[in-house]
């Protein structure tokens, strides 16, 4: 096979590995419940808003992201609410923008997340949220005014809207180190753990996402230019551009997560799982600002979180799950990926929720 011969088999091996940007159509029934009602079905209210309800007939079928995008517009320009109908008060149509504009006047993220938490607290009556810096960590608490919890969809809409904002205001993804969900485990989860983390917890006693509070410190400077160009794409933007969405690497994570660590291949044996030729790995993971030795630090640090939020495993198991000779490497490990210490994220993650 000639190199140009070999180079478009690359090629169509990665397109086949990659998919689009899309939402599951699982997603696309959860956005609509909120507004069906007698008389007004799943496919009529689709119709009514031009989309076409044939789009839901597959269970297993995907939505075009700038699909999603526009149900989401269409969705809450009729019914004057940004947040699917899921509030007793509709979080009116508008208010993201509001939003969007009043937390580029803010100096840092932190004052801006606190900005943000208080004007959705205004907009919704049913979710609160609180932002909590604890030396090296931080969190944002959801205070729920219902006893029992929401849908998960819910959660995840609210985090999307602030996690996705937030990080536009910084232009970096925010790394979740954890989300913990009230509600039980629903049986769709994959958009989600690609959106925000696969250190997802249901059933807890407290909604929240946790992360490095150093983030906290950094500056808004954004423009109103910029901010017209965010709000032009808006949601479509934030439902892809920040999330883990490189489907190559997702696809390499799967398949390590499926070797015991120290059976971890290097990038040739790895190259020739995936059916492409080395050099097209490494530049595809380049363009996509994701080098392989990246992907497995972020798979080690995933996996240790999981793991820490489980007292009865101790540090040295995880140490030797993870691959490392000793206690000491994982812990300095764990101290680069995130800036905190183990054994503080443990005692948060495993401590009552607060107030």
């Amino acid at each position: 096979m000639t190199s140009e011969a070999q180079t478009t088999a690359d090629e169509a091996a990665v397109s086949a590995i990659a998919r689009r940007d899309s939402i599951s159509v699982r997603l696309v029934a959860e956005a609509l419940l909120g507004f069906v009602q007698p008389g007004l079905s799943t496919g009529q209210l689709l119709d009514e808003i031009g989309l076409d309800p044939a789009c839901l007939q597959d269970p297993d079928g995907r939505m075009d992201v700038r699909d999603y995008s526009q149900l989401w517009l269409r969705l809450a320009r009729r019914f004057d609410d940004e947040f699917f109908g899921m509030d007793p008060r509709r979080l009116r149509w508008g208010s993201f923008v509001f939003l969007s504009r009043s937390c580029i006047q803010q100096p840092t993220l932190e004052k801006a997340l606190v900005h943000a938490l208080s004007f959705l607290g205004l907009g919704l009556e049913d979710l609160r949220g609180k932002l909590i810096r604890s030396q090296s960590l931080a969190e944002v608490l959801l205070r729920e005014r219902n006893p029992e919890p929401a849908r998960a969809f819910c959660y995840f809409t609210f985090w999307m809207l602030l996690h996705g904002l937030a990080c536009w205001l910084v232009g970096r993804r925010i790394p979740l180190l954890a989300v913990e969900l009230r509600c039980a485990e629903p049986d769709y989860t994959d958009d989600y753990r690609v959106m925000f983390s696969d250190n997802l917890r249901f059933g807890r006693p407290s909604t929240r996402i946790i992360f490095a509070a150093e983030v906290l410190d950094l500056p808004i400077r954004r423009s109103e230019a910029e901010l017209q160009a965010f709000l032009a794409e808006a949601p479509a933007n934030i439902l892809v551009r920040y999330r883990d969405h490189s489907s190559l690497a997702s696809r390499i994570k799967q398949h390590l997560r499926s070797l015991p660590a120290e059976r971890w291949p290097d990038s040739e044996t790895l190259a020739q799982t995936l059916c492409i030729s080395a050099s097209t790995l490494r530049r595809r993971l380049a363009e996509a600002g994701q080098p392989y030795q990246a992907i497995k630090d972020g798979l080690r640090q995933e996996m240790a979180t999981e793991w820490l939020a489980d007292a009865a495993i101790s540090y040295g198991e995880i140490a030797e799950r993870l691959g490392f000779a000793d206690v000491s490497s994982f812990y300095k490990a764990f101290r680069k990926w995130t800036g905190i210490n183990p054994g503080h994220y443990r005692n948060l993650i495993l401590a009552p929720a607060r107030a």
